[in-house]
């Protein structure tokens, strides 16, 4: 039997021990395994017949090698030849972090909550939207190092747009390496960039990349509908090759860049998915790759996205469904289109969440932080998504029924009449009773006016104020800390990536 794990205090913060949870329950199943079947046969059709427009010539080597057949830029893949490739995937893996005690398991029922990764915009109470800055995006990369509930950086909080795009991922990469003992994601947009972020993490494992083991993880969208654009393959190519995660990713709009139904856009987005995943198998059979999904539907009035709906938690736990079918871990998302920390960002990133967790996943990406579709990053969010997710891992740890839990000694002691506030039962087990909460208020009306009456996005600026005050630098081995400085400067004097 699993025992409770008391919450441990940052400065005045409660907060979890730093560890996965995994999904105690069984995932729900919103179709019937009949109709994931139907879903699979017929996005097996859409790549046998309409196939996948993919602009990278390598690529096309790959799998004309491996028996596609190629025409031009169209690849159409035999449903036989999609089914050996995907028997090599792995059920399960690990990911390396600095420090090995966060190394991280992902497969089976066993869950990885990443930070926002990706969106240009930086946001908070203080000076509301704005570009992103470098200053900026290292607080927000030492909040998620202190906050226990987030296992892994989701690549790049936003953009430090203050920085020359062609170099600005080798600062990226350094200021992940400095700030964070826990595991990060790389950028996977062209070779250059990719490569980079893999001899960065090798130089700091002390490895070489050959030799790098599993440790990055990268998300690879495909361009819906049908087609893999050529930095995507190459950073897929460059990823497999070098035994890493690409975790593909079809971004799947209802009624957009997908069908209205959510059937067909499920159809799509597994077709999309599955030709990815074939490449990796093909570049490295056996490398671990993850099914990402990210099926919405947009406002068919203004065409703008919607996240968060019954729609996108309805389709997060059927694809779910599907990876489970074709055996491959599956990606989804914490989201919301909210333009404030308000009721529509907290419901709409609790449906998410739900739709996710209960969907079996094994990435939570964007897990913390996310605002505005996915364009910006929020410091407030990011601990209003904190604490929902130490509430998530709460809920998760199963309910304990053994003859000390079911308490009957207590309920003599208290009595007909009595209560509980005071029982030895209840006193032997006062703090780990219940989820400690950071942004909760469960104080009167009358006492909460008195103190203010502060609202969650005042006490989570605070909060993230006071994270970022406390905050103490993991260790870098002042030797690898050189060398990463080195590369770096090399990389930059070579003009870094090109820009695609």
């Amino acid at each position: 039997m699993r025992t409770r794990r008391p919450a441990r205090q940052s400065g005045s913060l409660s907060q979890r021990p730093f560890g996965q949870v995994p999904l105690s329950y069984e995932p729900v199943r919103v179709i019937s395994e009949d109709q994931i079947a139907a879903i699979h046969a017929a996005a097996l059709r859409v790549l046998a017949e309409t196939g996948m427009r993919v602009l990278s010539p390598e690529a096309h080597a790959l799998y004309a090698a491996a028996g596609a057949e190629v025409a031009g830029e169209m690849v159409r893949l035999d449903p036989g030849m999609v089914t050996e490739r995907l028997r090599t995937v792995p059920h399960s893996f690990t990911l390396r972090a600095r420090n090995p005690l966060k190394n991280l398991k992902i497969g089976g029922a066993d869950m990885v909550f990443a930070s926002v990764g990706g969106p240009a915009y930086v946001m908070d109470l203080d000076r509301g939207r704005r570009d992103g800055s470098f200053a900026e995006m290292c607080d927000f990369l030492r909040l998620v190092q202190g906050l226990n509930v987030i296992q892994q950086e989701g690549g790049c909080p936003f953009e430090p747009l203050d920085l020359p795009a062609n170099t600005r991922h080798l600062d990226i990469y350094l200021a992940q390496i400095t700030h964070l003992d826990k595991s990060w994601q790389t950028q996977t947009l062209g070779h250059a960039r990719t490569m980079d972020g893999i001899e960065m993490a090798a130089l700091m494992l002390g490895v070489t990349p050959e030799t790098l083991p599993c440790t990055l993880l990268g998300i690879i969208n495909t361009n819906s509908p049908l087609q893999l654009d050529i930095p995507m393959a190459e950073g897929l190519i460059a990823m497999a090759t070098h035994g890493q995660v690409n975790v593909i990713t079809p971004f799947t709009l209802s009624g957009a860049m997908a069908p209205v139904t959510l059937a067909g856009a499920l159809v799509l987005q597994h077709a999309e998915a599955l030709a990815g995943i074939v490449l990796t198998q093909i570049v490295r059979p056996g490398v671990p790759v993850m099914y990402g999904g990210f099926t919405s539907n947009v406002d068919m009035k203004s065409g703008a996205p919607a996240f968060g709906t019954p729609e996108y938690a309805k389709a997060a736990q059927a694809s779910g469904q599907l990876a489970r079918h074709v055996g491959v871990p599956f990606r989804s998302s914490n989201v919301t289109a909210a333009n404030a920390v308000d009721a529509q960002a907290a419901y709409e990133s609790q449906m998410a969440l739900w739709g996710a967790i209960m969907g079996g996943v094994h990435l939570v990406e964007h897990a913390a932080g996310w605002m505005h579709g996915g364009l910006t990053a929020s410091f407030e969010k990011l601990i209003l998504d904190a604490e929902m997710l130490q509430m998530m891992q709460s809920y998760l740890e199963p309910m304990a029924t053994d003859p000390d839990s079911l308490a009957l000694e207590a309920i003599t002691e208290a009595g007909p009449g009595g209560h509980f506030f005071g029982t030895a039962h209840t006193m032997a087990r006062y703090e780990k009773a219940f989820h400690a909460p950071m942004l909760s208020n469960w104080d009167n009306y009358p006492n909460w006016q008195e103190r203010g009456a502060v609202e969650a996005p005042q006490r989570a600026n605070a909060i993230w104020k006071q994270l970022l005050a406390e905050h103490e630098e993991p260790g870098l081995d002042p030797g690898i800390a050189e060398a990463l400085a080195g590369f770096v400067v090399r990389r930059k004097a070579e003009g870094g990536a090109p820009m695609n």
